[in-house]
């Protein structure tokens, strides 16, 4: 059953920023970000004219990967400061007009949890999934405990899987408990306390960690979509200014089975993340090697196309209708950020122009929005490694707030911070971006006041192309032309549109329009109100 509503009205002109906690601003001087950090930052998020945060997990952790691995959902890690920090940041960030989501690991715990624990000696405990005996099927883990047999583990051997259950039931595996088995009930019932513990302290609600994995070999996804959707109908009735966004990767299964929001992600989907790969990864950071290789939309080569992000965005945009909310963000704390490899600065305008432009919620990673690079060949640290050409390390780097110490994250020596800084002289940092009008920061900050200003720009509606090679044209709401070039080379459209002469450029750099046709020089992007919207 589709949810009824979008769900808050807020959503509709979010603006999210994600925060990996432990790289954003320590103020303890510990070398790794705190909730003290991020207070003292609203003020720039604030100026940027962002109005939602969503931060990767800050629970009591053994971090073994990075927070994912919960051994006390209902306190905040050590690291991190106390509830009543993160109380104070939301009502601080309240007074910023900025909204706090938490991230929640809801399929799996570290296996260093309580109720791990518990169940490694109980047999008669089934909140994870284990198998009786001596059994040990591929991909189980032997158990820690008294009791025997094996659990199943969702990624590192230190998450032990909730039992949420499974759609198929097997006589011959009786671990695969139905989905109204009383550990899976059991598990529902402690999703929604959690939840509720946390809204009832002024969050805005949760991005829900692996959404789509909490019932096992589930064919369509089914069991799956019955447990998001039952729990959205209490959200509603408990918490109704409450929003879940989902990490899923497929807006259109998602936000149908209740999510409010699902981000186009690097994975996810029929095409597997291809909507958001072939916008942005230039296969020089985070790659799988199960991907096609492909040429990127946002490669100085030209040799990309938007086509395939169109074609997701519509079918997805179809799909929900009326019901959520489609995400595009810059990256995140698994993927490479926009300046990664040979992609240099003068080609991040075009992207955040798109991505400001198009009908999606906006979603900036830390840092992305002065150009912090992906740094390369970094430590593993806190599982960040997942394979050879796979280091998350290098997006999660200290953000760079200005060009002193540590550039003004930490006061801690240089060798106690939580990953190194970006080493290039001339790293990026938000004081010198502040102070020069023509900066990335400061036209993401005009972007997005832009975006605030004017309703067509937002996160629902249409969007008519006009031109889906280069330059990339399209309008929004009869009123807004918007032109993209992510190549090197320029690119020219013949054009015959009245009025597309006397357009009012609102923001660009090198596009230029006459009677006839739009050109554009390499890199260039442009944002024009047409002259009918202004009679």
């Amino acid at each position: 059953m589709t949810p009824s509503s979008s769900g808050p009205s807020w959503l509709h002109d979010a603006v999210l920023y994600q925060i990996y906690p432990q790289s954003f601003a320590d103020s303890d001087g510990d070398g790794v970000g705190d909730v003290n950090g991020i207070i003292d930052r609203l003020g720039h998020l604030s100026w940027l004219g962002v109005n939602t945060i969503w931060i990767n997990p800050c629970f009591v952790s053994p971090f073994r990967d990075a927070g994912y691995d919960v051994s006390d959902y209902y306190s905040v890690a050590p690291r991190y400061g106390t509830a009543d920090d993160l109380a104070a940041l939301v009502e601080s960030a309240r007074g910023h007009g900025i909204r706090v989501m938490l991230d929640l690991v809801a399929g799996h715990t570290s296996d260093e949890h309580p109720w791990f624990l518990e169940s490694a000696n109980d047999p008669s405990d089934h909140r994870y999934i284990w198998t009786t005996g001596d059994a040990r099927p591929w991909g189980f883990v032997a158990s820690p405990g008294s009791r025997p047999g094996a659990y199943l583990p969702n990624f590192f051997e230190s998450q032990p899987a909730l039992n949420f259950g499974y759609a198929r039931t097997k006589p011959a595996e009786p671990w695969r408990q139905p989905v109204d088995a009383d550990g899976p009930r059991a598990n529902r019932a402690a999703l929604r306390d959690i939840m509720d513990f946390w809204l009832r302290l002024g969050l805005a609600g949760f991005r829900v960690d692996m959404a789509s994995s909490l019932v096992k070999d589930d064919p369509g996804l089914k069991e799956t979509i019955r447990l998001w959707t039952e729990l959205r109908r209490w959200l509603d009735r408990a918490h109704p200014e409450a929003a879940i966004l989902a990490e899923w990767g497929d807006p259109a299964v998602s936000v149908p089975a209740g999510f409010h929001v699902d981000f186009f992600l690097q994975f996810g989907g029929s095409t597997d993340g291809l909507a958001m790969r072939s916008l942005w990864n230039n296969g020089q950071g985070t790659v799988l090697d199960h991907w096609d290789p492909l040429d990127c939309f946002f490669d100085a080569g030209g040799g990309g196309s938007p086509r395939p992000f169109i074609d997701a965005w519509r079918e997805a945009a179809d799909a929900i209708g009326d019901a959520g909310y489609i995400s595009l963000p810059t990256s995140n704390h698994d993927f490479a950020r926009l300046a990664c490899g040979s992609r240099t600065a003068d080609q991040l305008p075009a992207a955040f122009a798109l991505q400001m432009t198009w009908p999606t919620l906006p979603a900036i990673y830390y840092g992305d929005e002065i150009g912090m690079r992906f740094i390369p060949d970094l430590p593993d640290v806190e599982g960040s490694v997942l394979s050879p050409r796979y280091n998350r390390a290098g997006s999660r780097t200290p953000m760079q707030w200005d060009g002193g110490a540590n550039a003004g994250f930490s006061t801690a020596a240089p060798d106690r911070l939580y990953l190194p800084l970006d080493p290039g002289p001339g790293r990026p940092n938000v004081e010198d971006q502040r102070a020069d009008p023509d900066s990335l920061l400061n036209l993401v900050r005009r972007l997005i006041a832009l975006r605030a200003s004017a309703p067509e720009l937002r996160g629902s509606g249409g969007v008519e192309i006009l031109n889906d090679g280069f330059p990339f044209v399209y309008v929004r709401g009869d009123r807004y032309l918007v032109v993209v070039n992510p190549r090197r080379d320029p690119a020219r459209l013949p054009l015959s549109r009245p009025g597309l002469d006397t357009a009012r450029p609102v923001e660009g750099s090198g596009v230029t329009l006459d009677a006839e046709a739009i050109s554009a020089d390499g890199f260039a992007y442009g944002i024009y109100e047409l002259p009918a919207a202004r009679a």
